[in-house]
């Protein structure tokens, strides 16, 4: 089968949890967890190399409505790029692998346990193949387009007539080395050596194995599987950045939901303002060289009325000024932070709420970035935006309601 490479391979973990399972707040969801994985991949990438997105995973947010506009926003592609959404798990993602051409971007996300994994697939790298497929039915756990879901309960069912029977169909002429999918003692029963310990077992668990074998400098042959479906592929040589956005997991912080309904939303609003809060760029007067975001029809420096041009502002930012918010809020869980961020040496400010941290254990001064958020979701639509996420050096304090 055609061997593809692995330019960069970027992985992505929520801070909330325990170290061998991660969670989402409220604020994350499958775009959000891909975004980060993506952008870690696209490290020192030049965007315009990326032709094609792949999003593979069994929690996509909208199965109407769409999720491709606020992928490629948050990931800063043009919104001519091709998306395609994948429902699956490893299998899926491994397959999606093998088959990608150059230019694309593969990222498999999950939310139980929750993490992303991204490859970029390029002219060079790391060489990977797909060695052999088995597809069968044993829907041990089944979930309709309902949403209803029913589990076969038996896990040694799952196991001899599932698992092991799938893998027993591959071709095993070669070691197999990692495996993703699986329990860390059911990986260990058929490897070789010691697995590497994916902290995901769905579609993000196989880019998991591959950026821990590429860090290892490891070679040879890796499965993922999902109850009756195999793929095996395998990592031949070369080498690829691995780049992890994976901080010290923290327990959730508590919060009080308010009571009632949530504020709904305006479409026409929603529409004027996505790539705005979106895609996080500003307008650049040509007459005097002010930035103005959102874009206005007249600069508010100079006054022109004429072409702007579009420039990304930056994602370092500090606390300008900040408040914390004890009140109850219809949707929303309190408490919760606001801060005036100040982003980088641009002059501009910009109002978003806190992430990743517990709400008032920030100060004024403090340095972090500009990350991609679910602000909200009204009226069954999912509203994304930016929220500030301290450095991770920073000695942050913890303040939460009971």
């Amino acid at each position: 089968m055609t061997i593809q490479h692995i330019a960069a391979l970027g992985t992505y973990l929520p801070p909330w949890g325990t170290a061998t399972a991660r969670a989402v707040n409220r604020d994350e969801d499958v775009v959000t967890l891909a975004v980060a994985a993506g952008l870690s991949a696209l490290t020192g990438v030049d965007l315009a190399e990326v032709r094609k997105v792949v999003l593979v995973s069994r929690d996509l947010p909208l199965l109407e409505g769409g999720n491709s506009a606020p992928l490629l926003a948050g990931l800063g592609l043009p919104g001519n790029v091709l998306v395609r959404e994948a429902i699956g798990s490893g299998p899926a993602t491994l397959s999606e692998l093998g088959d990608a051409s150059a230019g694309t971007l593969v990222i498999g996300a999950d939310l139980a346990p929750a993490g992303a994994a991204a490859a970029f697939v390029g002219a060079g790298g790391a060489s990977v193949r797909t060695v052999d497929r088995v597809n069968r039915s044993m829907p041990i756990v089944t979930r309709d387009g309902r949403g209803s879901t029913t589990e076969y309960a038996d896990p040694r069912l799952l196991r001899v007539r599932g698992i092991n029977a799938s893998i027993d169909r591959l071709d095993l002429s070669q070691p197999i080395i990692a495996a993703a999918g699986l329990s860390a003692k059911d990986a260990a029963s058929f490897c070789q050596g010691t697995p590497p310990a994916p902290p995901t077992t769905g579609a993000s668990a196989p880019l998991f194995a591959l950026a821990s074998l590429l860090e290892s400098n490891r070679h040879g042959r890796l499965v993922a599987v999902e109850q009756g479906a195999a793929v095996l592929s395998e990592l031949l040589s070369g080498t690829a950045p691995v780049i992890r956005d994976e901080r010290p997991a923290a327990p959730l912080p508590k919060g009080t939901p308010a009571p009632g309904a949530s504020i709904s939303i305006a479409l026409p609003s929603y529409d004027r303002n996505f790539d705005a809060k979106t895609r996080l760029e500003a307008a650049k007067c040509r007459t005097c060289g002010a930035l103005i975001y959102p874009h206005r029809f007249r600069c508010p420096q100079c006054g022109s009325e004429g072409p702007c041009d579009t420039v990304a502002l930056p994602r370092e930012a500090v606390i300008y000024s900040m408040s914390t918010i004890r009140g109850q809020v219809p949707g929303l869980v309190s408490p919760y932070s606001l801060v005036i961020a100040e982003l980088g040496d641009s002059g501009v400010r910009l109002l978003v709420g806190t992430t990743g941290v517990a709400a008032g254990s920030m100060k004024i001064g403090d340095t972090g970035r500009l990350v991609f958020r679910l602000v909200a979701a009204r009226s069954g639509i999912l509203d994304y935006g930016y929220g500030f996420l301290p450095s991770p050096n920073l000695a942050l304090t913890t303040e939460v309601s009971a």
